[in-house]
This record gives C-alpha cells, structure tokens and sequence, in this order.
C-alpha cells in the first residue's frame, strides 16, 4: 500500500469515527440541554420543572449519569411540596442507579446529601415518617452492595432520627448495632472506624443527657475523650463537650463545667453550627455560678461575640452579678422572660438568683436592728415568703445573729457587742468552775505552812545543811535574827 493509500484509509477510518461520536455526543447535549432547562425553572415553576427531570432518564438508553442527575432534582422538588410518596417511590427508582450507572463514590455522596436534604427539610411529623422509610430502603440497597460506610453513615442519621424522637428503646438497640459494627472480632474498637464511634458515642451521650442518667453519661464521656484515632467532625466534638458539661453543671462542679463549655463553643464556632450562641449562654451562667470576677469575653475566641445582641441580655445579667446590683440584676430577668425559654438556663439559674437575692438581703438590713419581712419584700421586689426563707437561712448560716417574730411578720438582729460579752462572761465561770475542781476536788487542797517554832526544832534536831525551811525567800546569805538567816 502506497502512502497516499495509506492516508486515504486513515481518513476514512477517522471520518467514521467521528460522525458516530457526533452522533452519541448530540444525544448527550440534547439531554444535557433539557437539565439545565429544567434547573432554571425550579424556582418559577416547579411542577414543570418536575416533569422535565422525571422525562431525563427514559432519554437514555441505559441508566446513566443524566438520568441520575434528573431524578435527584425532581425527589427533592416533591418532598419541598409534601409529595412524600412521590419522592420517595422515586428514591427507590434512584437506588437502581448506584450498582452499576453512576460510580461507588459519587452514588454514596449523591446519596448522602439527599438523606441530608430530607433530614433537615422534615418538619412536620409526616415528613418524618417518610424519612424513615427513606433510611430504611437506603440500608437495604447498601447492605445488599456491602458498603459499609455508607450502611454506618445512614444508621447513625437513623438513631440521630430515634433521639429527635425520644424512642430511646429503639435507640438504645441501634446504639448496640452500630458500636459492634464498630468492633474488631475480639470485642474491641476498630481505630479505622474511631471517626464513626466518636460519632456514636456523641449519640449516646445525647440520649443519656437527655435520660438524666449522669452514671452511663459519665462513662461514656470519659470513654469519648478517649478515642484518638479519630478526626472528627468539630462539631461532634461541640456536642460531646456540651453534654460533659451539663453533666458537671447537674454535680455543681462549676469549674470543670466553665471548661467544657468553653471547649463546646470552641468546636461550634469552628463547625460555624449556630449551636455556639447557646452554650455561649452556658458559659456565661458558670461564670456568674462560679462566683467569679473574670471577665468572660477576655479570651481570643469570645471576644468578637460581646457586643452579639443575641446574648446581651446573658451579658447584661452577669454584669449585674459582679457589681452586686439586684435592681438591675431582676430588671433584666423581668425584661428578658425568654431567656427562661431553655430549660437549661431556666432550671440553673435559680442558684443565681439566689445568691443574687441573698446579697442583696445582707447589704439591705445591715444598717438596722429591727424591721418587717414585708418591707425587705417591697425593697427588693420579691416575695415575702422568699424573704423569711433567706433570712432562716443567713441565721442558721450564722452569717447574722437575730430572730424571726412569724406572728408580727418582723426580724431583729440582736447586738453582737452584747453577744460578745455574754460570750466571755460564759468563758470565765467556765475558767473558775475548772479551777476549782482542780483544786479542792481532784486534789488535796492548799498545804498549812508550818509554824515558825517548830522549823527551829527541826533546824536544832538536824543538820542545817540539810534542813533549809521552805519558806518564800530563804537564803543562806544575810542577817541572822535567832538562828535564822534571812533575806
């Protein structure tokens, strides 16, 4: 064959190729053309739009990628208008896809970011329902394709799923479930899998925060602080440090509950999770419990969150706690009834109030000897009841001496010049009665000196030298004056 000839067919050949490849690449456009159309009407005219996407798949001659894609966009279209059956036999029609049609790690993204979408889209309890039914065909295709990742990924949205709904029985089952699937053959942690455990652990730790169940919560806290292998989400972390510190907060232990908090706000503000405003609160509330004087927003991380309005009152309240001011301490409370809206702050903030209150009755009456319960109330503009209630308690406290009239509704505090005295007067009988038992009962009494005629006759009868009277002063050196040297 000559060269030319040889030209000649290449040509040939390539002109073939080209032509079908125009071919299939038309069709493709066409199908690629009719997506993008369909995406630009989502918006203004979704049942349109949802006719266009469900047309994509029969377009092709086998499942593809554009089939896929189409189907992805129309079940998310239904389940925004509560076509939940809709979008859901659809799903079912999607999971055919991801054996063969599209790649194992696009599938499983793919698959992922729809469960999300749904998850965060359910908000009314038929949508919840549905979602369900969501997980339940996801495991069914991924556990009959072994991926495991996205078995383990799936599960844990559904025991996400069972905490929102309090099923904690049917939690606690998919917990043991996931935790083995978690485990090596000899019973323990798989650190390949330390990322998905963290997660479950952060589940647990949920559901027995929720129980009140400080015994297992702390168990398992200690159990999650120790898991190294993982890079977990920071938002993970937020939630296991939140949770070990409302534990800590339930022990009153207000220093180890101030760090996790901090550590919880830390991770939140990292994931950017909105999550980070509340457990701010918390952070601010362990301040004021742990009766300190710092300033709570000095720190790197905080910092830029001062002047945030949707903590001001949070703020408000702690400035009013360190400088001791409970007129503005109850207006902020009474300006501010939401803040009592979580139960958390709602439930710890009393011990504040409190201590708040307690102050505030100690600074009030101390310029008085006498005055009325119900004049204490008005001043502070609480109830009389919570007065009498403080004041028992300064007295047996012993941070005041007084007395409570319950009849007059009165309380006198008695002088504690007078209390001293009483006090010291009690010490001396007790010094004289101690005296006096010493000496005339434990034992002989005080000793006759003997007289002075019968210390000559021992001094006669004896040698001198060895009989010195004991007499007060007596010295060899001196005057003598009858035989008797004297001082």
């Amino acid at each position: 064959m000559s060269d030319d000839d040889f030209m000649q067919a290449s040509d040939e050949d390539y002109d073939f190729d080209y032509e079908d490849e125009e071919e299939e690449d038309n069709g493709d456009v066409d199908i690629e053309n009719k997506y993008y159309n369909a995406k630009q009407t989502k918006t203004s005219d979704p049942e349109e739009a949802i006719t266009e996407f469900l047309s994509i798949p029969s377009l092709e001659p086998e499942k593809g990628e554009w089939g896929f894609k189409g189907l992805k966009q129309a079940i998310k279209l239904e389940f925004k208008l509560g076509r939940y059956q809709q979008a859901l036999d659809h799903y079912k029609e999607l999971l055919t896809y991801v054996k063969s049609s599209v790649t194992r790690n696009y599938s499983e993204k793919s698959i992922d970011n729809m469960l999300n979408y749904v998850e965060k889209g359910a908000d009314n309890p038929a949508a919840v329902k549905f979602i369900e039914q969501f997980y339940s065909e996801t495991l069914k295709c991924f556990q009959n394709t072994n991926n495991e990742r996205l078995w383990l990924k799936t599960n844990i949205k559904l025991a996400r799923l069972l905490l929102d709904r309090k099923d904690y029985h049917a939690m606690t089952r998919k917990i043991k479930e996931l935790h083995k699937a978690c485990q090596k053959e000899d019973g323990t942690d798989d650190p390949s899998k330390g990322t998905y455990s963290l997660e479950i652990y952060a589940l647990e730790i949920q559901m027995y925060s929720a129980m009140r169940n400080n015994n297992q919560l702390k168990i398992l806290y200690n159990k999650a602080l120790k898991v190294k292998s993982a890079v977990p989400h920071p938002k993970i972390q937020g939630i296991i440090r939140e949770c070990g510190g409302k534990m800590h907060m339930s022990e009153e232990n207000w220093k180890e509950a101030q760090s996790d908090f901090f550590e919880a706000f830390r991770n939140y503000d990292e994931a950017g999770d909105l999550r980070r405003i509340q457990v701010l609160k918390y952070l601010l509330l362990t301040t004021m419990l742990m009766k300190s004087d710092i300033n709570p927003f000095d720190s790197q991380e905080t910092k830029p969150y001062k002047n945030d309005p949707r903590i001001a009152a949070m703020t408000d309240l702690v400035d009013a706690y360190q400088r001791d001011d409970i007129y503005k301490y109850e207006d902020v409370l009474q300006k501010n009834t939401d803040l009592l809206a979580d139960p958390f702050i709602a439930e710890n903030i009393d011990e504040v109030t409190r201590n708040m209150r307690t102050k505030g009755v100690l600074k009030l009456i101390a310029p008085y000897t006498r005055m009325r319960l119900s004049w204490i109330a008005k001043q502070l503009q609480i109830g009389e009841e919570e007065v009498q209630d403080i004041v028992s308690y300064l007295i047996v406290d012993g941070r005041v001496q007084g007395r409570i009239d319950e009849h007059a509704g009165t309380f006198e505090i008695e002088s504690k010049g007078d209390a001293d005295r009483i006090q010291a007067i009690e010490t001396l009988a007790s010094a004289v009665g101690d005296l006096y038992t010493s000496v005339f009962k434990d034992s002989e009494g005080f000793k006759i000196m003997q007289s002075y005629d019968n210390i000559m006759m021992d001094m006669h009868s004896g040698d001198d030298r060895m009989m010195r009277p004991s007499v007060p002063g007596y010295r060899r050196e001196g005057r003598s004056r009858g035989g008797v040297m004297i001082h």
